[in-house]
């Protein structure tokens, strides 16, 4: 056991036996074991308000008038959409969480989720703040990975106009030269500790520069193993080409990829922009192309594995189990520290606590923060759960299914 009491797993060397056990994504008794028949019963109303655009968009807008007006709704927010989607308000007290994650075998991915402030000084906040994440995990075993959004440590408008290619001014450049070294100083803090660093995506006309600034720092942080990680969004279709020319480079140069692969946050907002502004859209036309598109990038780093760590960040089903398949054919131990699941907490636990039970590496991305201040993190994902189809029907069948089976099997019915 390790000092934050969870089982030491093995990271290399040869499938065993254990790892040859493929998970049952279906299994509720897994997925729900971590929680009480009171917690299920919170989650079920609360994704059903989530799942019904008019309820939801109300209850939002009465929210932020509430917390505007400083009306006292903290407590509710906090019991129940802060409970269920993030860690804690703190570091400290979202240790409690990971803790509760780890005895299923699950990792914590601290992500400090307040977001939109854009002056110096909340910029240099953010950055201590990520360096703490980055502290705690260097002491903790259940912390496998750290994380941060570019647009928590630059303005957003600056990222926009060095993405572009405008010649900036010298207070410009002086103001991008900070925020290239917050980038640096949060590398040099994770490379010193050993803790591999997630760097998110943004919108596409803000990721040439974080792109840019990530592969610098892959080149200079990466020599020996994958420390920092870029993140690639698969709904858009250059992505896939994208990633075969940065694996090409990282060959080249002799450095190792780290990647996190998602589909992607902003896609009606990418449309409607490209639209607006009369440009072709990045996005794939449907949801079948971005499913290939992921799914063939799965493959490719697995191809690639002596040059390539990467996270399959997704809640898609079918997805998780290709690569677990895939793992399992290619005799890839369940544990290999370069291959790693990752959800959302309190997001498809069926996937996550299916595949810890089964040993594969699996990690829960655990927002904290104040709950004022996480409120926008927490509106934007209910807006995107009602936006991807059939998401919110997903996690309340599974939940239905789970409180039926405790009913069926209560004391009283045997």
């Amino acid at each position: 056991m390790d000092s934050s009491g969870t089982s030491t797993q093995h990271t290399s060397g040869h499938a065993t036996e254990s790892d040859r056990v493929m998970p049952d994504l279906s299994n509720t008794t897994i997925a729900f074991a971590h929680m009480s028949s009171w917690d299920l019963w919170r989650a079920t109303w609360l994704f059903r308000i989530i799942g019904n655009r008019r309820i939801s968009a109300v209850g939002q807008a009465i929210t932020k008038v509430a917390l505007a007006l400083h009306l006292p709704i903290k407590g509710m927010i906090k019991a129940t959409i802060f409970k269920q989607f993030c860690g804690g308000e703190t570091i400290e007290e979202s240790l409690g969480t990971a803790e509760k994650l780890a005895e299923s075998g699950i990792g914590t991915i601290l992500d400090h989720s307040v977001e939109g402030q854009d002056d110096e000084e909340a910029l240099d906040h953010a950055m201590h703040e990520v360096l703490r994440t980055i502290a705690a995990a260097s002491e903790r075993n259940d912390i496998p990975f750290c994380v941060f959004k570019p647009t928590g440590i630059s303005r957003t408008e600056l990222l926009e106009e060095v993405s572009s290619g405008k010649e900036l001014g010298p207070d410009e450049m002086e103001e991008w030269a900070r925020v290239q070294g917050r980038m640096e100083r949060l590398c040099q803090a994770a490379f010193d500790a050993d803790v591999p660093l997630l760097v998110d995506a943004e919108e596409s006309w803000l990721q040439p520069a974080i792109d840019g600034m990530v592969e610098r720092m892959m080149q200079r942080f990466n020599t020996k193993k994958a420390i920092i990680y870029n993140t690639l969004q698969l709904y858009r279709h250059d992505r896939l080409d994208f990633l075969r020319t940065c694996l090409v480079k990282a060959e080249g140069e002799g450095y190792h990829l780290g990647l996190k692969l998602v589909r992607g946050a902003y896609m009606e907002k990418e449309r409607e922009r490209a639209r607006v502004m009369g440009y072709p859209s990045p996005i794939h036309e449907d949801k079948a192309a971005v499913d290939s598109d992921y799914d063939a990038a799965i493959e490719l780093c697995l191809d690639h594995l002596e040059r390539i760590a990467f996270m399959a960040g997704t809640h898609n089903e079918k997805s998780s189990m290709l690569l677990a398949r895939l793992m399992d054919e290619r005799r890839i131990p369940h544990t290999d520290e370069r291959i790693c699941f990752a959800q959302l907490l309190g997001m498809s636990d069926n996937i996550s606590y299916n595949l810890a039970a089964a040993n594969y590496r699996v990690a829960k991305y655990v927002p904290y923060g104040p709950v004022r201040k996480v409120l926008p993190y927490l509106i934007r994902r209910a807006a995107e759960n009602t936006s991807v189809k059939g998401q919110t029907g997903r996690e309340l069948g599974m939940i239905m299914k789970e409180r039926a089976l405790r009913r069926w099997h209560r004391p009283d019915r045997e």
